[in-house]
């Protein structure tokens, strides 16, 4: 929320003036203008041209329309495919040049190193495009850390917030939900999991939302991974 978001909303037109020739470029604006066509009777819908290739000025207000219709989907934190897809890429871009690096609390890479060891699997699920979370876990303040990854998933198995999302993800690593501990600062999506079974613990960190007293004395709450104490694998 602090970085990767507002790198987008302060980038997003020098990025698109510098790619705009490019086949992906074209393919992320014609998703944009896609989207915008089926939102236009929402309120504030910003609608983005066609160019007709009549020179440099209008090239600009067709930039200018996508930057204003990025800006608009973000202020209502839509999750429309076109925005997360041209996101993606304006951070694939970012880490690679060292713009940006995924941070990672400190207490992270050894508690999952030491899951590991005891036989554990690790895996990320997050409204975060698979893509999205590869580039900020293999760029992040301690290095490439993907390895220590079983695998990913993001909202193309279901919604964080629908408890059939994490019985199919049980199905997808072939266990039952009742061998899954799922990490989250969400109580809505902690309690979707925990009505599929899955057992869960709410985490505690700088800048998160806060929680109610009711939600603070119902779930299990840890404000870093070294509270938790895993049964090995058999």
């Amino acid at each position: 929320q602090e970085t990767l978001f507002p790198y987008i909303k302060d980038n997003v037109k020098e990025y698109l003036r510098a790619h705009w020739e490019e086949e992906e470029c074209q393919r992320d604006v014609g998703l944009l203008r896609k989207q915008a066509q089926e939102d236009s009777s929402l309120d504030g819908a910003v609608p983005i041209p066609l160019e007709s290739g009549s020179g440099e000025e209008e090239l600009e207000q067709v930039i200018q329309a996508v930057v204003d219709n990025v800006h608009w989907q973000m202020s209502l934190d839509r999750k429309t495919t076109a925005l997360k897809q041209l996101q993606g890429h304006m951070w694939r871009a970012a880490y690679a040049t060292g713009h940006i690096k995924g941070e990672i609390f400190e207490d992270v890479v050894p508690a999952i190193r030491k899951w590991r060891e005891a036989g554990m699997k690790v895996y990320i699920y997050s409204s975060g495009s698979i893509e999205a979370q590869k580039l900020l876990f293999g760029y992040s303040t301690e290095g490439d850390i993907l390895e220590l990854f079983d695998g990913h998933f993001d909202t193309k198995i279901g919604p964080k917030v629908e408890s059939e999302s994490y019985r199919r993800i049980a199905a997808s690593i072939g266990c039952t939900t009742t061998n899954i501990l799922f990490l989250t600062d969400v109580p809505r999506e902690a309690n979707a999991a925990e009505e599929a079974d899955t057992h869960v613990a709410v985490v505690i960190r700088p800048g998160n939302a806060g929680l109610t007293d009711d939600e603070k004395s119902y779930y299990s709450l840890i404000s870093s991974f070294t509270e938790l104490f895993l049964p090995s694998s058999t």
